[in-house]
C-alpha cells in the first residue's frame, strides 16, 4: 500500500536551483563579454566601444543581481558593477586632461582602460573556475 501522506514535497521543482545557477552563469558571461568588447575597443586605436552595449551590460547587472544573491555569483554582479562606476568616475574627473593637452589625456584615459579590461579578465577567469571574485 503507497501512503502518499509520508511523502515529502519539495518546495522547489527538482532542478530548478541548478537550473537557476546555469542561467546566472549564462547572464553573467554575456554581461563580461559586453564588457570585454568595450574595454578590448577601448584600449585598441581607432576602435569605437559603444557606450550603448556598456549601459546594457550594467542593466543587465543591475537587474539580475538580486537573483545571485547568496551565490558564489553573487560576486561578480557586484564586481562588474563596481568596475564600470569606477571607471565612469574616473573617465570624468580625468576630462579635463584633454583641454590641457591631448597626451596627458590620452594616458590617463588609456590607463583607465587597460585597469578596466584587467578587472574584467580577472572576473572572467574567476567565473571560469566557478569561483567568486576577491574583491
Amino acid at each position: 500500500m503507497n501512503n502518499r501522506n509520508n511523502d515529502v514535497i519539495d518546495a522547489e521543482p527538482r532542478g530548478s536551483s541548478s537550473q537557476r545557477a546555469e542561467s546566472l552563469v549564462a547572464i553573467g558571461w554575456v554581461s563580461y563579454i559586453l564588457h570585454l568588447i568595450v574595454a578590448v575597443a577601448a584600449v585598441v586605436p581607432s576602435a569605437q566601444p559603444s557606450i550603448l552595449l556598456l549601459l546594457v551590460a550594467l542593466v543587465i547587472d543591475l537587474v539580475k543581481r538580486s537573483d545571485a544573491e547568496g551565490t558564489w555569483q553573487e560576486s561578480h554582479f557586484s564586481w562588474r558593477i563596481r568596475s564600470v562606476i569606477w571607471a565612469g568616475v574616473l573617465y570624468v574627473l580625468t576630462s579635463p586632461l584633454w583641454l590641457l593637452f591631448v597626451v596627458p589625456g590620452w594616458i590617463a584615459w588609456g590607463l583607465i582602460s587597460l585597469w578596466f579590461l584587467y578587472r574584467i579578465i580577472r572576473g572572467m577567469l574567476a567565473m571560469s573556475k566557478g569561483r567568486g571574485v576577491d574583491a
